[in-house]
């Protein structure tokens, strides 16, 4: 397949806009990928640092720094905004540079409303952030914001908090509806479902999801902003409401939200491996099925974050066995990946090295997903340390490694130069020794019985505190030296280029380097 030749040259080839009217009025996919991710990265930055004001507090018993109620606005704090301000929009943002030049469509099918829904972040995260500076404070009731300690005990900033996630929630959907219709209606001829880039299949099933459970999260807020500001009892046993209520009701949302957090990072894997593998992807169809599977059960395995509090014996035996069915798709994909690295002709470039720490971590995370889903061993681990340990062992090496991954091998394709692979492989080294030594010792923290989301500890933690917190910090500072190689990478370097790596396959690579502003304007054939 060779690069496409534009013979349209309509007066819509123009190349972008000058000045700030070109980002913010912009409909092109590239200027709004670029856009999602350079948002994703000051939020990743921020949520960071308010980690770090929790790993400073942690790293000796007492209370040094910040109070208590401080300390709990920022642990509410850093999980809203890594979870919806960094990890989401970051693949939003590859989502929208990669889809369309991988099914060979000249943009996004709904250009206009793509400007939009972009544009509502920014917005939604200052309001959430806002809240910081108004009176008694931002949330401080964990970022699953439990009721009633969001409605009866939260500070009066609640209701703005439930303002912004709403506003988070409108532009989920409405760029989970684009990718749909781009990857149903845009597809290259002879580029049958079957044939799509994994990428593609697994953004079009996190597009779905998003679409499921999102009004799910849009309701159990609205129900919260009712018994605060309206006086309803949805939650409140007084008035005849059940809190419990809230965690069936948050779960339903929060569990497939796990999953939309980590699919687009098994399909960016899925191109990475192959490519520094030389081989094609063992096991497509398979692969593509299990992505399938992990969706349609994560639907039924709610409850399994709530075996402590009097779910019936019959619920729990349920959630038990569901839970542990979800490890048989993922263990899929695991073999898949490792079947494709097996025999092939391996180089370990950046990119590589990010996918091959994601395959060995989240396999990590997931062992320790297994401990908590047995229900009766679940009663000790249930809020200790143990619980971080795993989420984090899933979302860090998860859906961050899966990011950057992604970004060092589509940075070539974006910027037109390759990237310092010397500082990038420090990236990948410092980053992977700081996150196991920030995360690694939480687990025997958890199974000694240290609580979590607490400001103050026992002496007897104070050990592996102090590792984890050094493991914390050097793994933030770390996120500069990122932020130095991307920036050296946009600013020139050796040109790279259409194809960069000998073993990538797929229609981006058959584009120059970098991209030209429109792609497509006649679609490629697929052969």
């Amino acid at each position: 397949m060779s690069a496409v030749i534009d013979t349209h040259a309509g007066e819509h080839h123009h190349g972008p806009a000058r000045g700030i009217s070109r980002w913010l009025l912009t409909t092109n996919h590239k200027d709004i990928g670029t856009m999602y991710l350079v948002f994703s990265f000051a939020m990743f930055l921020l949520g960071g640092t308010m980690a770090m004001v929790i790993r400073a507090e942690l790293f000796e018993p007492g209370l040094q720094i910040v109070q208590p109620e401080f300390f709990n606005q920022m642990t509410t704090m850093h999980g809203l905004i890594m979870v919806f301000g960094a990890v989401m929009p970051a693949f939003v943002g590859l989502a929208n540079w990669m889809l369309p030049m991988m099914i060979g469509a000249p943009d996004m099918a709904l250009p206009r409303m793509n400007n939009w829904s972009f544009w509502l972040l920014p917005c939604a995260f200052l309001i959430l952030v806002s809240t910081l500076f108004m009176e008694g404070g931002a949330p401080n009731f964990g970022w699953t914001f439990y009721a009633p300690l969001s409605t009866t005990y939260g500070p009066p900033s609640t209701t703005f908090f439930i303002f912004a996630v709403h506003i988070m929630g409108i532009s989920s959907i409405m760029g989970a509806i684009n990718v749909i219709a781009t990857i149903l209606n845009l597809r290259a001829p002879g580029m049958t479902m079957m044939k799509m880039p994994l990428f593609v299949w697994t953004w079009l099933i996190t597009a779905f999801l998003l679409i499921a459970v999102m009004p799910v999260l849009a309701g159990v807020v609205t129900m919260m902003l009712m018994d605060i500001n309206f006086g309803t009892s949805f939650f409140d046993a007084s008035g005849g409401g059940d809190p419990v209520l809230f965690q069936h009701v948050f779960w339903f949302f929060g569990h497939p939200e796990v999953y939309i957090m980590i699919l687009p990072a098994f399909g960016a894997v899925s191109h990475i491996i192959p490519a520094f593998s030389r081989k094609p992807l063992f096991g497509y169809a398979s692969m593509v099925y299990a992505v399938g599977a992990i969706a349609l059960l994560s639907f039924v395995v709610w409850a399994h974050h709530m075996f402590t509090v009097g779910v019936p014996i019959a619920g729990q035996l349920f959630f038990m066995y569901a839970t542990m069915l979800i490890a048989v798709p993922t263990g899929v994909k695991v073999f898949n990946w490792v079947a494709t690295m097996f025999r092939g002709s391996l180089t370990f470039e950046a990119p590589m090295l990010f996918a091959v720490a994601f395959v060995i971590l989240f396999t990590i995370g997931g062992f320790s997903g297994l401990m908590l889903a047995i229900a009766p061993a679940d009663f000790q681990y249930h809020d200790t340390y143990f619980v971080v340990a795993h989420f984090h062992y899933v979302l860090v090496p998860g859906a961050i490694f899966g990011i950057f991954a992604s970004a060092y091998f589509w940075l070539p394709k974006w910027t037109g130069h390759m990237y310092d692979e010397t500082l990038a492989k420090t990236h990948f080294w410092l980053s992977f020794i700081g996150m196991n030594l920030a995360f690694f010792p939480m687990h025997f923290l958890g199974l000694a019985g240290m609580p979590r989301r607490i400001p103050d500890y026992a002496l007897q933690f104070a050990d592996f505190n102090m590792v984890s917190s050094i493991g914390a910090f050097m793994f933030g500072a770390t996120q500069l030296l990122f932020l130095l190689i991307v920036v050296k990478c946009v600013r020139g370097g050796e040109a790279a280029p259409a194809k960069p790596w000998d073993g990538a396959e797929g229609l981006e690579w058959t584009v120059p380097s970098p991209a030209p502003y429109h792609t497509f304007s006649t679609p490629p054939e697929v052969k």
